[in-house]
């Protein structure tokens, strides 16, 4: 997403928008350097601002990397309030069900994430489909999880690698 893409969603004064975008451009740069804390109260400032799914789904990331699932969770389903044609707020949560072991739970969100409208990362929820699957020892249809990921992304190494491991242990 860039400037042009920011400003131009939902209402708002333009110059929040643009101010947002930066916050949240501010907010990204320092949550890649590990400064989870204060990138927290720049995402913040920019949903003050003007809220997108995009920011709401970032600050989720960061509580994620806080260990903090369930705020994560939280401002993926702001997110999905916001924009529910965005796609990675339904992967992320189903990605942070599985880290909390719950699984079933996760599947149906990732199903609602390779729906999306608007999703730059559609391999993902194939590939986090495929983890689930095969924790549950279903080995076939892990194997056409991640099989999928890697149609939708041919560069997508861990795919690979999980796929052909598993096609291996088959043989």
């Amino acid at each position: 997403m860039d400037l042009q893409d920011f400003v131009c969603q939902g209402e708002g004064q333009e110059e929040d928008k643009v101010t947002a975008w930066h916050l949240f451009q501010q907010a990204y740069e320092i949550q890649m350097k590990g400064q989870l804390d204060d990138a927290v109260e720049l995402y913040k400032r920019s949903i003050e601002l003007f809220p997108t799914a995009e920011a709401y789904t970032f600050l989720g990331w960061t509580y994620s990397f806080m260990g903090q699932l369930n705020e994560a969770i939280e401002e993926c389903h702001r997110a999905i309030q916001t924009d529910p044609d965005f796609g990675n707020p339904y992967n992320d949560i189903g990605a942070y069900l599985i880290k909390l072991n719950r699984w079933d739970e996760a599947i149906p969100w990732l199903e609602r994430a390779m729906q999306a409208k608007r999703y730059e990362s559609p391999a993902f929820p194939h590939m986090n489909l495929g983890r689930i699957y095969e924790r549950k020892g279903e080995w076939e249809r892990a194997i056409e999880s991640y099989k999928q990921a890697v149609t939708l992304n041919p560069e997508y190494t861990l795919a690979k690698r999980a796929m052909m491991r598993l096609m291996s242990l088959m043989n």
